[in-house]
């Protein structure tokens, strides 16, 4: 009988043993929303098929949201469109985030890097989501939207607070989340205002001849958004994981160059986005299951990307070249900001492995459910 797993429980795992059972025994299993797809060859070949589309619109809906400001938002936004209206906007914002305008602003990344290191480096301890992920990346977004830097505190409260609306407690957060939109709202319409006054040479003022109104302004939410709680989770579990992996913590402060092969490394084996979300578009089937057309499809890109028949199983090696893990998703909704996350984690991390040595736990972390976007709330470490 195929296995299952109960995505809505807070206490599930999408890293878990339950997982590693259930991948174990089958490629797929059953879940409370549809089927979840356990296996890296299943995950990358779902991950392109047309017959299924962008599923996380109706994540809202699936936890008892179905109306209100949160969810006209979450429905518009590129992650959730399809077919013309997706491959449109995907157009328009993708040259904002081209290498040539990111590979340049690397110097500053580094400069914030040294910069939130030294208020905690001669203390030897820190709590590192509150003094470093979640500064770093509200700081990299600031330089990268062209947003002042001395309201990044602000934006990256707000963002944290929306990005609740990916867990399953989506119902009960609700008015922090609808709080954080209209603040980050008003912030897009002032900045918007802003550069069309005095345009400068960032992401937002190339941005304003190609969208205006409602687009232009629920694109800068999502793009403020994302580049903040993607970055700050993914920087946390990288901490995290090398945590346990001291040996390689003093390699990377030995060769900074391996920054990017850090962060693919930290990247399959402790992704922040668990699980990419799909919907069948149709009725067809896949190695003998059938998919119906409205079926939810959870493509858990964490299972995947530990697949014993793919990797070895519990390595973490960053000097191994391997096939890379499906954290930024695939196909058409590949992550439109990958390469200024892979390039800013890149500069941080070589950073903190040389100025942090024998980095070590110093208390109890909290964290987020581990489903869903996941990632450290508190982190406190000594070195």
């Amino acid at each position: 009988m195929t296995t299952f797993l109960d995505l809505a429980d807070p206490s599930f795992s999408a890293t878990g043993p339950e997982v590693r059972a259930a991948r174990e025994q089958d490629w797929w299993a059953r879940t409370g929303y549809g089927i979840a797809v356990l296996r890296y060859a299943e995950v990358r070949a779902l991950l392109a098929d047309r017959r299924l589309a962008q599923g996380s619109a109706k994540w809202p809906a699936h936890n008892g949201v179905d109306s209100g400001p949160f969810v006209e938002w979450w429905s518009r936004t590129l992650l959730n469109l399809e077919g013309d209206a997706h491959h449109r906007l995907r157009r328009l914002l993708v040259p904002a985030f081209a290498p040539r305008h990111v590979t340049p602003l690397v110097p500053r990344f580094h400069a914030l890097a040294e910069e939130l290191i030294d208020g905690f480096a001669d203390a030897g301890r820190c709590e590192f989501m509150a003094q470093f992920a979640r500064p770093y990346a509200s700081r990299v977004a600031s330089v990268v939207l062209g947003l002042p830097i001395e309201e990044a505190p602000q934006f990256a409260a707000w963002a944290t607070d929306l990005g609740l609306a990916l867990g399953v407690h989506i119902a009960r957060d609700l008015p922090r989340v609808e709080a954080a939109l209209e603040g980050l709202y008003g912030y897009a319409d002032a900045l918007i205002a802003a550069r069309r006054a005095r345009p400068a040479d960032d992401a937002v003022s190339r941005l304003l001849g190609s969208l205006e109104g409602d687009e232009l302004r629920g694109s800068i939410v999502i793009l403020v958004f994302g580049a903040i709680d993607t970055t700050q989770n993914q920087i946390g579990l990288a901490m995290a994981t090398f945590l346990d992996h001291p040996g390689q913590w003093a390699l990377l402060a030995e060769r900074p160059e391996l920054g990017r092969a850090a962060i693919d490394e930290v990247m399959r084996v402790a992704p922040t986005t668990t699980w990419t979300t799909r919907e069948a578009v149709e009725d067809f089937e896949f190695q003998g299951v059938a998919f119906e057309r409205g079926t939810t499809v959870h493509l858990m890109s964490a299972a995947a990307s530990t697949d014993p028949a793919v990797y070895e199983p519990d390595r973490f090696d960053i000097t191994v070249t391997r096939e890379r893990g499906v954290g930024f998703g695939g196909g058409i909704h590949h992550c439109l900001g990958h390469f200024v996350a892979r390039t800013d984690m890149a500069e941080a991390l070589p950073i903190l492995a040389r100025r942090l040595p024998d980095v070590r736990p110093d208390g109890e972390p909290r964290w987020l459910p581990l489903t869903g976007n996941t990632g450290p709330v508190t982190l406190p470490i000594a070195f």
